[in-house]
C-alpha cells in the first residue's frame, strides 16, 4: 500500500490499495466442503442386512443352551444344521426342493398368464372391465385353501390340484396390480401420445403398458409370496414328494429340527426369488428414478 501526506485539516495518512500489479493474492489454505453425513464411517450394506438375522440366531442358540428352549419345543441352531447336513447328503433335501421348484414354476407360469390377461381386458376395456371385474372381485374374497376339497374331487389327488392351488394364488394379486396400473396411468400422457398421432395400439404400447409396468413388478412380487404360502398347502394333499412332504412325516414323528429346516428351506427359497423380481426389477425400470433411502 502507499502512504501519502495530506494537507492540514484532512487524515495525517492516506492509505489506498498498493499499484503494484505483480504481487500475487495471499495463498488460502481452503478446504472442500464436505457433507457430515459422508464423513461418518459408512458400514457395507451387506453387514448392515445380515446383523439381524445373525442376533436372532445368536439369541436362538442362547436359549437352547441355557435351556429355555427344549428340545422337544424346538431344536437348537446346532442339531438344525446338522440335521440339514443329513438331508442334503442322503439326497432327500434336494430332492424335495427340485419337486416344490417344479410346482411353483408352473403354478406361478399359469396364475401370470392368466391374472395378467385378465387384468389387460379390464384396465384397456371398458367392456371388459364390465364382464370380468365384478366376478374376479367376487373369487379373490373367497379363501383358496377352502377349494382344496373341490380342486380334489374335480383334479384328483395328482399334481393338478397343487399346481391349480397356486395358480389361484398367483392370479389375483397381479391382476390387482396390473389393473391399477394401468387405470393409474396419468391422462396427461395419454392426451400427449394422441397429439403426437398415435394410434391406440401405439398409446398401449408406448404409454399404457410402459405405465403400468411398476405396479406389474410388485405385483409380481406380491404373488412370488403367495405362490410359497400356496404351496405349503398345496403340498398337504396327498402328497409323496416336495418339501410339505418332508413335513408332514417330520410332524407324525415330531420331529421339529426337520420342520425347521423346511421353513428355512422355504424361507431361502422365497428371499432367492425376490432378489430375482428385484433385480428384473431394476433392470426394466431404469427410467423410473426412485428413493433408496439415506
Amino acid at each position: 500500500m502507499s502512504i501519502s501526506h495530506a494537507p492540514p485539516g484532512s487524515p495525517k495518512y492516506d492509505i489506498s490499495p498498493q499499484s503494484d500489479s505483480s504481487a500475487s493474492p495471499p495463498d488460502l489454505d481452503l478446504e472442500p466442503l464436505v457433507p457430515s453425513s459422508s464423513r461418518r464411517t459408512r458400514v457395507p450394506r451387506w453387514l448392515r442386512r445380515t446383523t439381524g438375522p445373525l442376533l436372532l440366531l445368536a439369541l436362538w442358540q442362547l436359549l437352547s443352551s441355557t435351556g429355555v428352549l427344549t428340545a422337544d419345543v424346538l431344536a437348537a441352531p446346532g442339531r438344525i444344521a446338522e440335521v440339514a447336513r443329513h438331508l442334503v447328503a442322503d439326497g432327500s433335501l434336494t430332492s424335495a426342493m427340485g419337486t416344490s421348484l417344479q410346482r411353483v414354476a408352473a403354478g406361478l407360469l399359469l396364475g401370470t398368464v392368466v391374472g395378467t390377461g385378465l387384468a389387460l381386458v379390464s384396465g384397456l376395456f371398458r367392456i371388459g372391465e364390465d364382464l370380468v371385474d365384478a366376478p374376479v372381485q367376487m373369487l379373490r374374497t373367497v379363501p383358496f385353501v377352502g377349494l382344496i376339497p373341490l380342486f380334489i374331487i374335480w383334479f384328483g389327488i395328482g399334481e393338478a390340484p397343487k399346481v391349480a392351488i397356486i395358480t389361484l394364488g398367483v392370479t389375483f394379486p397381479l391382476y390387482l396390480n396390473v389393473y391399477a396400473g394401468i387405470r393409474g396411468v396419468d391422462a396427461q400422457l395419454i392426451e400427449a401420445g394422441e397429439s403426437l398421432g398415435l394410434s391406440r395400439w401405439g398409446l398401449v404400447r408406448h404409454v399404457v403398458l410402459p405405465g403400468a409396468l411398476p405396479g406389474a413388478m410388485t405385483g409380481l412380487r406380491y404373488s412370488l409370496g403367495i405362490a410359497w404360502l400356496a404351496l405349503v398347502f398345496a403340498e398337504q394333499v396327498n402328497a409323496d414328494s416336495g418339501i410339505g412332504f418332508l413335513m408332514v412325516q417330520a410332524r407324525d414323528f415330531l420331529r421339529t429340527d426337520v420342520i425347521v429346516v423346511c421353513l428355512i428351506v422355504y424361507a431361502f427359497l422365497g428371499l432367492l426369488a425376490d432378489f430375482i423380481v428385484r433385480s428384473l426389477e431394476r433392470l426394466l425400470l431404469q427410467w423410473r428414478p426412485t428413493f433408496t433411502g439415506r
